[in-house]
């Protein structure tokens, strides 16, 4: 089966009469997708603005975390240096979208998502980096961690694995999660039921594309410069399932010709509409991805003609060729490529020709800068600032009408940022 560009919706494909029963619900933002779509994050709660690129102290990114119920936007561009993991609460927005400059980044430990829930991450760097030590897992670490999701953030530089996730209702779309480092260089070790990834590049990993146990939806995205192994199966006892669907597997220099693995009968797996690229010239001339990809005999999952994954959560689909397009125009945080993304992308649009797997940040010369820059007026601190207030009928001087409900049910802060995300600084 191949997918023209006409996007379709995963839901459709497999809709049961109660799923189109049920009533609608708002989703986390416009393009919200997967089974993270609901997660309310801050919504209602207060802005809390982030004042400082210091690990800690007033007016600092710990500081705006550390309580549940708020939206957090940035009144400052460039590198929040973490000394120590970043916990995060539950009901938390982080609108990376809002930094002036070039936007936000969070390097040098990892940003835990342990226990919480409803949390919303759009357009934010994590990269953890060597400082972190080999303790420290992950870049992004969700254990126990409900209602989340993670849309265009760049995570890169997870010393086990670059995302640790064990959870339930989680969405990582349209991110870039890349260049793992010593000791494993390893995407994401996903033990989560239900989870998405969709729309997402997945760049120069030895394994672990992710390494996929639980109930997962695989939709859409990029596998570039794998190792070892590019997408692997949960290979353990228990049952798992997966839906495959419309996934580009290009290898680079080093990769093997291994871009999915380590599948037994109990990865239970419905493929379809994906291609992979394994020639190194420079061409996206991929073949379909056929049964026999995923191994044989012990190494084999068991395959199904039709989606396996119950109750599966909205998700747009597009061609395998069309995600690549998608991945080199939007993944990670889009608004403002910075080096390292820029190199990323260009080791992907090179297709096989450029890439390697890292050990250290250093390597490829660290993380580079960011810039900052001035933030709009806000009068009333509630983070819409003046013009846009004025423009839309609000009041500067008055903090309460930030949380006035539009038609859709969003507030107005929520529609600002919504269009922040869209490109539009009006």
């Amino acid at each position: 089966m191949r997918f023209s560009l006409t996007r379709v919706t995963y839901l459709a494909l497999f809709v049961s009469s109660a799923v189109a029963q049920s009533p609608p619900q708002r989703l986390a933002f416009p393009g919200a997708e997967g089974y993270g779509r609901l997660a309310v994050g801050g919504r209602l709660g207060k802005a809390f603005h982030v004042t400082t690129l210091a690990d800690s102290g007033p007016g600092s990114l710990r500081d705006a975390v550390s309580q549940p119920n708020r939206i957090v936007v940035f009144d400052v561009g460039g590198y929040i240096l973490l000394k120590d993991v970043l916990k995060v609460s539950s009901n938390i927005t982080i609108a990376g979208q809002s930094a002036p400059g070039d936007g936000i980044g969070i390097a040098g430990a990892e940003v835990s998502l342990n226990g919480v829930h409803d949390v919303v991450i759009r357009y934010v760097r994590v990269r953890q980096g060597m400082a972190a030590g080999e303790d420290k897992k992950s870049a992004i670490n969700i254990t126990d961690g409900q209602n989340i999701i993670l849309d265009h953030v760049s995570v890169q530089w997870g010393r086990w694995d670059t995302i640790d996730m064990h959870g339930s209702n989680i969405t990582t779309q349209h991110c870039i999660v890349g260049e793992g480092v010593d000791p494993q260089r390893f995407g994401c070790l996903c033990e989560s039921d239900p989870v998405t990834f969709s729309h997402n590049l997945w760049i120069d990993q030895d394994s672990r594309n992710p390494k996929a146990k639980g109930r997962v939806q695989y939709i859409n995205n990029i596998v570039y410069g794998w190792g070892k192994v590019g997408l692997v199966g949960g290979h353990s006892a228990a049952d798992h399932t997966m839906d495959v669907i419309g996934n580009y597997f290009i290898a680079g220099p080093g990769s093997s010709v291994h871009f999915l693995g380590e599948f037994t009968a109990t990865d239970h797996v419905y493929q379809t509409g994906n291609f992979a690229d394994t020639n190194h010239d420079g061409q996206l001339n991929g073949r379909e991805v056929m049964p026999a990809d995923f191994g044989a005999g012990a190494g084999s999952p068991t395959f199904f003609a039709t989606g396996v994954v119950k109750d599966p959560a909205p998700v747009t689909i597009i061609s395998a060729e069309a995600a690549y397009k998608e991945a080199i125009a939007d993944a990670g945080d889009s608004l403002h490529r910075d080096a390292v993304d820029t190199r990323l992308i260009a080791q992907l649009t090179s297709l096989g020709k450029d890439g390697k797997i890292i050990h250290d940040p250093a390597e490829i010369g660290g993380l580079g800068a960011l810039s900052g820059g001035p933030a709009p007026r806000d009068t009333d601190g509630d983070g819409i600032p003046d013009d846009w207030e004025t423009a839309h009928g609000l009041n500067p001087n008055d903090p309460a009408d930030a949380s006035k409900l539009d038609g859709e049910g969003y507030s107005m802060l929520e529609e600002y940022l919504n269009g922040l995300a869209a490109g539009d600084r009006r």
